[in-house]
């Protein structure tokens, strides 16, 4: 990482925490005016969400398109040149259309969900997003700015590179204004790794907006009212007498809320917690806008800001976020595993080598406070993340006994519920499966018991534990737990210390094949069909265990994570009136997988979905609708093979898609399937 800063890992955590902050904290009373903010709460100086009953930890666009446009450049072999037409497929790949990270508000009137539509109608970007189609009012709204954080925290302190890909990333579904403004947040977010000096930041960032643009004339008299006004309620007035809404048109137009995001940063004087105060306090996209200075302001000063003050900015939130999309690796994501992505692109991008955290694994500690999701979840304890033989890592202490956990799926039915009637859906698989083996990397202080413990939705989705082997700890020690086959869906992972004790917990990581067994359990409940991430028009248990129906287009019904790699997924396949029907494995979304499956043409075909399908094997083949014969897709390294009722059939090689979640498979029509099971290779 010698091209990088040396504290470039731990600046964008800070980034990341910073825009999650300001994402949770303004959006309780997103929308809302100043006037309303201050008869209704006064200044915002803390999380208000208690206040108007609502949670604090929610789904959200700013969070999960801000950390899932940003993959593109993963899924692009971390290309210097990426284009905003590869970014545009990554969203088709990535939405499931009226359900994830876009506010579906219709042509016309949400920009994204317009841009959406030209992208499906087969217009690539950058004129999906171009006021040439769109218009000046629809191109120029905010989502632009919102979901441009990671394109600058790959690119830190190289201001051409940031304000490239923030082009190409924003021309998605925007233009004019909007990119400008989007420019501008980016070149300042890269540039703050390496200066911290405000105003040499905003002038550095004028460099890449043209002369005539609306944003450049607003930044210099937010800069002029700020020198000529020590209060920032002065400004904001100023900023809604010459730019407000009433001015521009449409739902949440760029140019006011650039404006609140340019006098928040004057006037906040590198305090993190006053500009959370300004910005939230001064109304309008208040979600949006925190979320980027929140970013912009991490990245600047560092975890210090942001720990700095009185309010507690991190320990209400624990790393905790939500990223629901059609890949369901990060339905539950934590903070350090979004910005261990952006690190990954960062130094790639630099030339560099990638070496991940401790080996890889999923939870690591490493960035000083981190808690990856993990609080007390029963008895009284306490988490301190803290240096210890060198490294970072949870420092856990009871007096008696207590367990500590985290998260790995929706963490209760009632939260899984709750996302339905917020606008976003909570689209999420779990992210620990029967079979895998979960280990945790341990040091005790003292002579002591331990056991890692997970939890899952039992008999009537109660929840029930399963608790490993209690071990005595002395010195450094690994724990080891296997899912046992049946145990599903998981959706918490901890360590339990049943006579209290304190220990250091370094990691905990999980790996292997699953052996998974899918299908309506006897028993009432419902966190079985959840676990499911529904990208079908239709997902229905009333009478198989899973009928879904695709009304055009290709519709898949979709389980697992990335980090299943070689396996094989059998599943018995009843046709109903289709265009196509058959199962899919190595699926990273709506539009990367490889799939067997039977075409009305009379073939059945082994296809390779990479934004276009391609048929890498095919042979003709008799099926009546309403017959069912089982499907087993094979996953071997470079090696793809397939059989229909335990006869290989099809085979072919391919290195494009190494890993990837299950799903069933459906096109224009109706499909059946009663079981699916996915087992290791033998």
């Amino acid at each position: 990482m010698s091209n990088l800063p040396e504290d470039y890992t731990e600046r964008v955590y800070a980034g990341v925490l910073g825009k999650v902050i300001g994402v949770y904290l303004g959006r309780p009373f997103e929308g809302w005016t100043y006037e309303l903010i201050q008869e209704r709460l006064g200044d915002i100086t803390d999380y208000v969400n208690d206040k108007l009953d609502i949670p604090l930890l929610v789904t959200d666009d700013d969070i999960s398109g801000t950390f899932t446009f940003a993959r593109a450049m993963a899924d692009n072999n971390f290309s210097r040149d990426l284009t905003s037409a590869e970014i545009g497929r990554s969203w088709m790949n990535y939405l499931i259309e009226e359900r994830t990270i876009l506010w579906w508000g219709g042509l016309g009137n949400s920009t994204e969900h317009t841009a959406y539509l030209r992208l499906k109608n087969g217009i690539e970007a950058p004129l999906s997003g171009s006021t040439e189609l769109n218009g000046q009012v629809v191109s120029e709204q905010i989502g632009a700015q919102i979901f441009i954080d990671g394109w600058a925290m790959m690119s830190p302190g190289d201001a051409d590179r940031a304000a490239y890909l923030a082009t190409e990333a924003a021309k998605v579904s925007h233009d004019g204004a909007a990119v400008d403004g989007a420019v501008m947040l980016a070149v300042m977010e890269a540039m703050a790794f390496v200066e911290r000096d405000t105003n040499k930041l905003l002038d550095g960032a004028l460099k890449y907006i043209p002369d005539d643009s609306i944003i450049r004339r607003l930044i210099n008299d937010v800069r002029n009212w700020h020198a000529g006004h020590n209060d920032w309620r002065d400004t904001r007035q100023k900023i809604e007498e010459n730019y407000g809404y009433d001015k521009y048109g449409g739902n949440c137009h760029m140019v006011p809320n650039h404006g609140l995001i340019i006098q928040s940063l004057l006037h906040s004087n590198d305090d993190f917690s006053l500009a959370m105060e300004i910005i939230n306090t001064s109304g309008w996209d208040t979600d949006c806008n925190s979320g980027n200075l929140g970013c912009l302001m991490g990245i600047k000063n560092g975890l210090p800001g942001i720990d700095a003050g009185l309010t507690d900015w991190r320990g209400p939130i624990a790393d905790r976020i939500y990223v629901p999309t059609a890949d369901p690796s990060w339905g539950i994501s934590d903070c350090v595993r979004e910005a261990d992505a952006i690190i990954e692109a960062g130094v790639r991008l630099s030339g560099d080598t990638y070496e991940p955290p401790k080996n890889g694994a999923q939870m690591h500690f490493s960035y000083p406070g981190s808690t990856q999701g993990f609080t007390v979840t029963q008895g009284e304890g306490e988490i301190v993340n803290e240096q210890h033989s060198g490294r970072h890592q949870l420092r856990l202490s009871a007096r008696t006994s207590a367990e500590f956990g985290t998260p790995v799926f929706a963490p209760t039915k009632e939260i899984a519920k709750m996302f339905e009637n917020v606008g976003y859906a909570l689209l999420c698989a779990p992210r620990i499966y029967p079979g895998q083996v979960v280990t945790a990397n341990v040091t005790g202080e003292t002579l002591m018991e331990a056991a890692l413990y997970m939890r899952y939705y039992g008999e009537n989705d109660q929840p029930t534990t399963v608790m490993g082997e209690s071990q005595k700890i002395t010195g450094e020690t690994s724990l080891s737990l296997t899912v046992p086959v049946g145990v599903h869906p998981v959706f918490e992972v901890g360590l339990s210390l049943p006579s209290g004790g304190c220990l250091h917990l370094d990691s905990v990581s999980w790996t292997g094949a699953p052996t998974l067994t899918l299908t309506k359990p006897n028993h009432r409940g419902s966190m079985w069909r959840r676990a499911f991430v529904n990208g079908a028009d239709v997902f229905d248990s009333r009478r198989e265990s899973m009928r879904i129906i695709q009304n055009s287009g290709t519709g898949l019904l979709i389980q697992g994570t990335r980090e299943w790699y070689d396996y094989q997924v059998s599943a018995d396949i009843t046709p109903h009136l289709v265009e196509s029907a058959g199962l899919a494995g190595r699926v990273q979304g709506m539009r990367r997988y490889y799939a067997l499956r039977w075409h009305r043409s009379g073939e059945l075909q082994l296809i390779k979905m990479l934004d276009e399908s391609t048929v890498l094997a095919s042979i003709r083949y008799d099926w009546s609708f309403g017959d069912t014969h089982e499907l087993t897709l094979r996953c071997n390294g470079t090696q793809i093979s397939a059989l229909i009722d335990g006869q290989q059939i099809l085979a072919a090689e391919d290195n494009t898609i190494a890993s990837g979640s299950v799903a069933l498979l459906v096109e224009a029509g109706r499909s059946a399937t009663q079981t699916i099971q996915v087992a290791p290779l033998t």
